[in-house]
């Protein structure tokens, strides 16, 4: 499906902001509208957003429920209480539970960390988990990325002695969990600044709080940015406000001084012995940390994140490698069945959703399944699965700006569990709801989805020429980095572009193309993954249009500028 490109276009006011900026600050026009695009429309603000301090985090006794977490913590630690870190089995809640777990092991030795298996207990608290906390002997379980619904389970602890500090940022229900806290910025009564932490930087913000309270050494904090990094880059949270300057100093962290385990699991992903990047983050280290949790178990993943044994950690990385390697087949089968399955319905084509269904498939890979659907059909879409005899359950994703946590919210009334956020979801319902289901959360989203919201875009920062791609400009680019959400990562069109001298197939089946294009001011390189077949008409002299990022490549010890499409046009499609 070709996307619409959508050119921003600046106001009159954010005009007269360029103007200052490239007034004030001796850079070039476009340099200037990326900076207004971002919202920082003054000298001031663009100096901070380029350069972020930890000095800007806001202060953690901010948050609702903080100081009763600080006093809860404290009194555990005095009475050398048994405590259980608790989190969920993804990169967010994995990372989550690996940071609070190695702060605490600071000041503490009576400590035992838990993972939900996530076939036999699901997502979030379970009774198991709180059953083990007591046959163990713990007082006081750490919860870390869920249990903000989980009012049940916190009853069912508390009538066993068992005390919740809960740290979360999914959308709370109407009624909190009765813990001894609950830490999450999304509550109705909570005035903390920023709203969008993950799971992770919550429980970094308790840590925080912890340090400051009791002047603990802060330097135990710095090391563990970069399972807070980890985590904002692979839960796809705002990179903006707190969560810029925690994957900012999370990056350099990982790039200085990994930890033994991380150090492993990029030395398995190839990327050991560069800069890492966020995108890294996103396409290297994060799918096989969610690897171990959707294929075998979370705790796997980390017990390699706090590790200090160097051959532990690489024979967990080697482990974790395989079940990367396990999830990337599964996920192309449960793929394929799910087209196959779309495909053999009829009213396919009339449809506002996509909501498949088979026993068997891997509960581990339906989460990464919706979201290759969402990319096919664009249009909100749910995959589920079951194991035999018991409830179905799967993973929900969204297009554009569509709310697909209150679409599911609507039909709560069909559902055993759900949770999410606006962009993604989880849910779990018997087998028997499963018809009426479709049929409400079909019309609700037909209901509520706007046309434009199902047709994919590109937001596209500026129409340029190629002789705008100075080493100046590409130097303001790398400033604005991390890209994210929030601040994604610019695209820029191009028209009319033309083969330079050696545009060609490359790999192993010629499936790619690398690119030499000039739209005679310039002339640049770039590689179009799966684009192959586009060769042979730009080598005929054709001309395209071309929207894409900038990147920086070496080879052979020369770094150049280059480009990777978002999208190619063909401007003559019958040449």
């Amino acid at each position: 499906m070709q996307s619409e490109w959508i050119i921003r276009q600046l106001s009159e006011p954010e005009r007269q902001a360029q103007a200052l900026l490239v007034r004030e600050l001796k850079i070039s026009e476009l340099s200037a509208q990326i900076l207004v695009d971002r919202g920082l429309t003054t000298p001031e603000a663009a100096r901070r957003f380029v350069r972020p301090s930890m000095d800007e985090l806001h202060d953690p006794f901010l948050m609702r429920d903080m100081e009763q977490a600080v006093l809860r913590l404290h009194t555990a630690l005095e009475r050398n209480e048994r405590i259980m870190v608790y989190g969920d089995y993804d990169v967010d809640g994995t990372t989550a539970v690996a940071l609070m777990y190695s702060f605490l092991r600071h000041l503490t030795d009576n400590l035992i960390f838990y993972i939900p298996d996530r076939h036999k207990e699901g997502y979030g608290i379970s009774f198991q988990g709180i059953d083990v906390a007591q046959q163990e002997g713990c007082t006081l379980i750490i919860a870390l990325d869920c249990g903000i619904k989980s009012v049940d389970k916190v009853a069912y602890a508390t009538e066993r002695k068992i005390d919740f500090i809960i740290c979360d940022h999914h959308t709370p229900g109407d009624t909190l969990p009765a813990a001894k806290a609950v830490l999450n910025m999304k509550r109705a009564d909570c005035s903390y600044p920023f709203k969008e932490l993950s799971g992770c930087g919550v429980g970094y913000k308790l840590a925080q709080a912890y340090t400051e309270r009791y002047c603990l050494n802060p330097q135990w904090l710095y090391s563990l940015l970069s399972l807070t990094a980890m985590s904002i880059a692979s839960d796809i949270v705002p990179i903006t406000g707190e969560n810029r300057i925690l994957a900012t100093f999370g990056l350099r962290q990982l790039n200085r001084l990994p930890s033994i385990g991380l150090r492993a699991i990029m030395q398995v992903a190839g990327i050991a012995d560069r800069q890492v990047t966020i995108q890294d983050l996103v396409f290297k280290l994060g799918p096989r940390i969610n690897a171990a949790g959707r294929m075998h178990s979370g705790a796997e993943a980390v017990r390699l994140l706090i590790t200090d044994d160097p051959a532990y950690a690489q024979h967990l990385a080697h482990e974790i490698d395989s079940h990367n390697a396990e999830r990337r087949d599964c996920d192309t089968r449960t793929k394929d069945e799910a087209l196959a399955q779309l495909a053999a319905d009829p009213d396919n084509d009339r449809k506002f959703t996509s909501v498949v269904y088979a026993p068997g498939w891997h509960r581990g890979v339906v989460g990464i399944a919706a979201s290759r659907l969402t990319e096919i059909y664009y249009r909100p879409t749910i995959v589920l699965t079951s194991e035999e005899g018991g409830e179905i359950s799967g993973s929900a994703r969204s297009v554009s700006d569509f709310d697909i946590y209150s679409a599911i919210d609507s039909c709560s009334d069909l559902l055993s569990n759900f949770g999410g956020h606006r962009f993604a979801a989880g849910l779990s319902m018997a087998p028997e709801n499963l018809p009426e289901f479709r049929r409400r959360f079909e019309e609700y989203v037909a209901a509520h989805i706007r046309p434009e919201q199902m047709r994919p875009t590109v937001d596209v920062e500026a129409e340029i020429d190629f002789q705008d791609i100075t080493p100046e400009f590409f130097n303001l680019l790398r400033h604005l980095e991390p890209f994210g959400p929030g601040n994604p990562r610019p695209v820029f069109a191009t028209r009319n572009v033309i083969n330079n001298r050696d545009t060609r197939r490359v790999g192993r089946m010629g499936e790619h193309l690398r690119l030499d294009l000039t739209d005679r001011t310039a002339a640049i390189t770039g590689i179009a993954f799966g684009e192959g077949e586009k060769a042979l008409y730009l080598q005929n002299g054709n001309p395209i249009d071309l929207c894409y990022e900038l990147e920086e490549n070496t080879f052979n010890h020369m770094t150049s500028i280059q480009l990777r499409p978002v999208e190619i046009r063909l401007l003559n499609p019958n040449p």
